[in-house]
């Protein structure tokens, strides 16, 4: 299977991908209230509140998601708390805990957290343009002025990720120099840099990384790199926990499944209504849990520890 270099309306043939689960079908379902509850009222808090989970990606993460939350307390009537954990594995431990609501996952993230237990159904992905499929690029970087054209030049090199369950920033990097011919573990000194943001500005620096991995809406804003390859990832998915009640998981299906930035705008978001709510958000797209069966894919071929229950 050759991953690099997928057109851009790949989105639409993963769908229909059906691959092979390293760790087993994930415990989601695709109708609401379907799974045990977490606690008696199925909430992570109480029934006044929903709390909601991101993953740290770059220091704008709760500004970026602003107005969906704002949204999302218009037409539940509930009021929602921003809940930003200090890494992808916090997030999944909060999953796996019952302590988020609703929550944007990396796709790779998803399948880990409930591949350890949490019960998590997938309502829809986010796109930023008009006529774009659920998906976005992983992409290689190196400083602007390396002469360096190749993941196999990668070898030997001091390589910056993201974090050991970041999709764009791990799990498909991985996949691509083992496809290169290198071993992401024992030919290359790997670095974590937490975030997106943050693996771009050190590959830019080019001390502590010579070169690096990370998702495209992060590189495009750094002069200081460029993109020697990239790959198309299965788009990071907007997920409700399935032991909410049936009729307040329902109200964020009918809210998050198909909505645009005119939709939310007119439900009275006026944060919604801004240039930079609108260069990380154009309308939202359903997905479901059989979507992400290339990421279970990707991980049987590389037998990352992190997909492993």
């Amino acid at each position: 299977m050759k991953l690099r270099a997928l057109p851009a309306l790949a989105g639409a043939a993963i769908l229909a991908l059906g691959l092979a689960a390293c760790a087993g079908t994930a415990e989601a379902t695709d109708a609401p209230g379907d799974a045990q509850s977490a606690g008696a009222s199925g909430f992570a808090v109480d029934e006044n509140t929903l709390v909601f989970g991101v993953v740290p990606d770059s220091v704008d993460t709760e500004t970026n998601y602003q107005p969906l939350m704002d949204y999302i307390a218009e037409v539940t009537g509930k009021t929602v708390e921003y809940h930003e954990s200090t890494d992808y594995a916090a997030l999944i431990e909060a999953a796996v805990a019952g302590k988020v609501d609703v929550a944007s996952f990396s796709g790779f993230t998803y399948v880990t957290a409930t591949n350890n237990g949490a019960k998590l159904t997938p309502i829809s992905s986010i796109i930023t343009e008009e006529g774009q499929e659920p998906g976005y690029y992983s992409q290689a970087i190196v400083p602007a002025d390396s002469d360096i054209t190749s993941l196999k030049d990668f070898a030997g090199k001091k390589v910056c990720f993201v974090d050991p369950s970041s999709t764009s920033g791990y799990l498909f990097p991985s996949y691509n120099l083992l496809e290169a011919g290198i071993d992401p573990q024992a030919d290359i000194t790997p670095v974590f840099a937490g975030k997106h943001d943050v693996s771009v500005q050190k590959v830019g620096e080019g001390v502590e990384c010579e070169v690096g991995f990370a998702e495209d809406s992060e590189v495009e804003k750094s002069d200081k790199v460029k993109v020697i390859d990239e790959t198309m990832v299965p788009g990071a998915p907007l997920v409700y926990s399935s032991s909410l009640p049936d009729e307040v998981a329902q109200e964020l299906v009918d809210a998050l499944g198909e909505v645009t930035i005119d939709d939310i705008i007119a439900a009275g978001i006026d944060g919604a209504d801004s240039d930079a709510f609108r260069s990380v958000f154009y309308a939202t797209k359903p997905v479901d849990d059989a979507y992400y069966d290339l990421i279970r894919d990707i991980c049987a071929e590389t037998e990352a520890e992190q997909c492993k229950a």
